[in-house]
């Protein structure tokens, strides 16, 4: 007589979700596709600077999982890292490093990530004709590495078949972002005027927005697209826009007109994502809500075990918020907190991996993705362990 396994009542409800989903959104993915900036780089970083390096690939930089610094601007994972790990598939290889050879061709069939540290949506010339100082890493904007997925879809899809590649495209999870911040940080480098940087906001959603429709022309059907963190909570930026009134912080401590800025900047793109649903009925475009996720962290941090000086950071070099831009992360002298996991911000600009796991925690869980982002690939287990990742 044959046995049944009853199904665990925290798995139910995402069964029944997954029964409602149309056939042509896969939701068991078999490689991830990213691209972005710092917030997402697993090691693009490294190819770009030799001989100089950046403070990213410098301990202690990488201490608290990989113990040693890998190209991710973090103590630890990314929320990349973390969306891997919750659909069962092994972190995402910089593209670079297959360039470069030091990865194997046959260890790209789970995907591939093109996203740069300092990356900007818009093209760097576009800076550099209006003055700004720019980094090296412009010259790998979002196009950029949209070319860079374009060259290395023949070897992903293995085959010349045009159905070989549909079935790769439609079976991958695409993650276009976060991007953005870079491009307004050019000209928030040198003023808080708050209409200077808005007028770049068409500009950079426009980018992102050509970007989606080209890997959903190329046969793309599942797409994350992130928008903007509450970088009004920044260190670096409350630090460069330190005032003694008060009324410009909120409850939290973060920069009131700043967050604005970046919340508009969010609503823009989710009317443009908007937009794009109604062209392409047959996509999954998924906005995944950044700014609400990690805004949580200075309302309420004792919820998320982060102390009292949330705005603080863990690795920089004194100052009201231990963050000094001629000491920085992986700098000479500069010593790191003892507990990372207790800290929003790792170096000032960056998060630690404790604030990227509770990020993708809601994001996976819930409520932070519209539509829902449904997995149907986590098992028992491994969705049983993604809701104990906060408490490692």
């Amino acid at each position: 007589m044959s046995v049944t396994t009853p199904i665990p009542s925290r798995i139910l409800p995402l069964l029944l979700l997954l029964s409602a989903l149309p056939s042509s959104v896969t939701c068991c993915y078999t490689s991830i596709f990213s691209f972005g900036d710092s917030l997402t780089d697993t090691g693009n970083l490294r190819f770009i600077y030799p001989p100089q390096v950046p403070n990213c690939l410098l301990p202690p930089y990488g201490e608290t999982h990989f113990h040693h610094p890998t190209g991710r601007c973090s103590d630890g994972r990314l929320i990349l890292d973390f969306i891997a790990e919750a659909v069962g598939i092994p972190y995402v290889k910089p593209y670079l490093a297959l360039k470069n050879g030091e990865v194997k061709g046959g260890d790209i069939g789970k995907g591939v990530n093109f996203a740069v540290g300092g990356a900007t949506a818009i093209e760097g010339s576009f800076y550099e004709e209006k003055g700004f100082a720019v980094s090296v890493t412009a010259n790998y904007s979002l196009r950029v590495q949209l070319g860079w997925f374009k060259e290395l879809l023949p070897s992903l899809c293995n085959s010349s078949s045009l159905l070989s590649c549909k079935n790769v495209l439609h079976s991958s999870l695409f993650i276009v972002g976060e991007i953005g911040g870079n491009d307004y940080g050019y000209p928030l480098s040198k003023t808080k005027a708050f209409e200077e940087p808005r007028t770049y906001i068409p500009q950079v959603i426009s980018v992102i927005s050509s970007v989606i429709e080209e890997l959903i022309d190329l046969e793309a059907v599942t797409l994350i697209v992130p928008g903007s963190l509450p970088l009004g909570c920044n260190p670096a930026y409350l630090t460069r826009f330190a005032t003694v009134d008060e009324e410009e912080y909120d409850e939290g401590g973060c920069l009131i007109w700043l967050n604005q800025f970046f919340e508009y900047h969010n609503e823009q793109l989710q009317i443009e994502i908007n937009r794009l649903r109604g062209l392409y009925p047959h996509t999954n475009i998924i906005y995944a809500d950044y700014f609400n996720a990690a805004l949580r962290f200075y309302r309420s941090p004792e919820q998320f075990g982060f102390g009292e000086n949330v705005v603080k950071v863990c690795c920089g070099g004194g100052g009201p918020y231990n963050y000094n831009e001629t000491a920085m992360c992986g700098s000479s002298g500069v010593i790191p907190c003892h507990d990372p996991s207790q800290y929003v911000s790792w170096d000032g600009y960056h998060l630690t991996e404790a604030a990227h796991r509770w990020i993708t925690k809601g994001l996976i869980n819930g409520p932070y993705t519209n539509p829902k982002f449904i997995v149907s690939c986590v098992t028992a287990e491994t969705f049983g362990d993604f809701n104990n990742y906060a408490k490692k």
